[in-house]
């Protein structure tokens, strides 16, 4: 039992600390910075939308105040079989840089994106959310990376905008901003291993079409690195999004996300041979697959301290911390069900509640379960 304790315990430092140091170690003896300067290719941006009436006009007309050469700007929107008024919002636009299609039966965005490709003219291509809106410069400065013939893929900054103080928007913002500065010291080191998917560029030569079930935002970026090309972060290219409200939400979004990672990272196994891909497999080991473990090292530790428990006071005493930090997290929960919010505990909050949306989605992958399409902001 103690070696289960002492290996869950360890493993679980690892994941959150022991890995982002040790990247950083490794970024700056590597440190291999990505050449930049004024580019502009033709751009190709697409917007897969199902149901996106409510903000669709406002995305769209963001992209098309973007500070980018309009000659060199095309913008597709993918209406997965949307029955709002989206479609007629889409087409009302009289910009010529505005196109339209429209997707059926319904498949959801990995197919609406794999529908588009023949049409985009860009050598470029971006993948923007329906809801996100990028600052004026974000695509100049994404495009600016493939200057370097190394990068084939470039993801953005997401910022989590939460407007209401809500418990669970403080968690997914404190959160983001743990991803985005992991991204940018794997950037140092060759590739990041996660993406956002509202904010992203690929060359489009090195666009791969991919299964309707497969995850767009992680399969793509390891398809080109399996391809031999770098995915790098660029932390100016700015887009802002509203942070989910409710923790039935956000655990919804977040057991999709993770079923789906899971399976792509099955599809995408070949990336875990060291002797072929280096440093980049261990970072996709590290980053990934002990990440959506990590509530099987959380159960082990509190359940193995519990038998340990009488063994010495090290033991009760730790009992006593993890105890505290679960009861942290119950009352983050509790609070966020009456409206209230507090910065002590949206942390622990958070933490046990990807951890058990990853759990989630783990017994569905071990089930054999997949899931193409969602619901806008309800996952």
């Amino acid at each position: 039992m103690i070696i289960i304790f002492s290996a869950s315990l360890l493993l679980l430092l690892y994941i959150y600390l022991g890995y982002p140091v040790a990247a950083l170690f490794l970024a700056r003896i590597i440190n291999r910075e990505v050449y930049k300067a004024p580019y502009e290719p033709s751009v190709t941006i697409l917007i897969a939308a199902y149901n996106e009436e409510e903000h669709i006009e406002r995305t769209v007309e963001n992209k098309l105040e973007l500070d980018y050469p309009d000659d060199r700007l095309e913008i597709i929107v993918i209406s997965d079989q949307s029955d709002d008024r989206t479609d007629d919002i889409v087409k009302s636009f009289s910009d010529k840089r505005v196109k339209f299609l429209r997707q059926e039966p319904r498949r959801g965005k990995t197919s609406a994106l794999n529908l588009a490709m023949p049409h985009a003219s860009g050598e470029i291509i971006v993948f923007s959310d329906a809801n996100s809106i990028y600052e004026k410069q974000a695509l100049r400065y994404l495009v600016e990376n493939f200057s370097d013939p190394s990068v084939g893929y470039v993801t953005g900054k997401m910022i989590y905008i939460n407007h209401d103080g809500t418990i669970i928007g403080n968690g997914c913002s404190t959160y983001m901003r743990y991803e985005n500065l992991l991204r940018e010291v794997e950037t140092k080191i060759g590739s990041v291993v996660g993406v956002d998917g509202g904010v992203d560029a690929v060359r489009k030569s090195l666009y791969r079409e991919m299964r309707h079930d497969q995850l767009p935002d992680f399969v793509l970026p390891l398809m080109v690195v399996e391809q031999g090309y770098r995915v790098v972060y660029e932390p100016r290219a700015v887009l802002m999004e509203d942070t989910l409200k409710s923790p039935e939400d956000e655990n919804r979004m977040r057991v999709r996300v993770s079923l789906r990672a899971l399976w792509a990272l099955f599809d995408m196994r070949v990336l875990f041979n060291p002797l072929r891909y280096g440093i980049f497999s261990v970072q996709l080991f590290s980053h990934k697959v002990l990440r959506y473990l990590g509530i099987i090292f959380v159960v082990a530790v509190y359940v193995s301290n519990i038998v340990l428990i009488s063994r010495s006071m090290f033991y009760k005493l730790f009992f006593v911390l993890q105890s505290v930090v679960l009861g942290m997290a119950l009352a983050g929960r509790h609070m966020e069900k009456k409206g209230m919010s507090s910065h002590v505990f949206y942390i622990p909050y958070y933490f046990f509640l990807i951890n058990i949306a990853a759990g989630q989605a783990l017994l569905k992958f071990l089930r054999g379960e997949k899931q193409a399409t969602w619901a806008p902001r309800k996952g």
